[in-house]
């Protein structure tokens, strides 16, 4: 028997976690968790105030409720060194950018919210790309394959 620790796609070598992978983790944490406050508050007001209309104002705060899996998962398996975990995480900040980029148009006090947003996601982006990331998680660039049956 070896006594090498053996390495799965879901379990790379192990080692500590990158303080910037944890970063990461925590501003796509933070990101689903602001999409669970605003889908809750949306869900909230749509049932207990008095919206405009009450069916949009419930399925927009089930709709973000529910968009609300995608970085929470991400951001938990980013924890925990699961290599798929970048790729919903990436995800999350590509589709928080257009978002960031209308709330940078409105005339109104959603401009720092749209900095927020485009910042923590530019951020986000830059960590989980950078090298210490990548390795930790076990992923590896297209020119070092292993070769296998050569």
């Amino acid at each position: 028997m070896s006594t090498e620790p053996k390495t799965t796609p879901e379990a790379p070598a192990s080692g500590p976690r990158p303080g910037r992978l944890t970063a990461a983790a925590a501003l796509t944490a933070l990101e689903g968790l602001a999409l669970v406050v605003g889908g809750a508050y949306m869900l909230v007001m749509g049932l207990a105030g008095e919206p405009d209309n009450p069916r949009q104002a419930t399925t927009g705060g089930i709709t973000l409720l529910v968009l609300a899996l995608l970085p929470l998962l991400a951001a938990r398996g980013l924890l925990r060194l699961r290599r798929w975990a970048r790729g919903p995480a990436i995800i999350t900040q590509i589709m928080a950018l257009p978002v960031a980029w209308q709330l940078l148009q409105a005339d109104s006090a959603m401009i720092p919210g749209g900095i927020a947003l485009a910042g923590v996601a530019v951020a986000t982006l830059v960590l989980l790309v950078n090298p210490a990331t990548t390795e930790a998680l076990g992923i590896t660039g297209p020119g070092s394959a292993q070769e296998g049956g050569k």
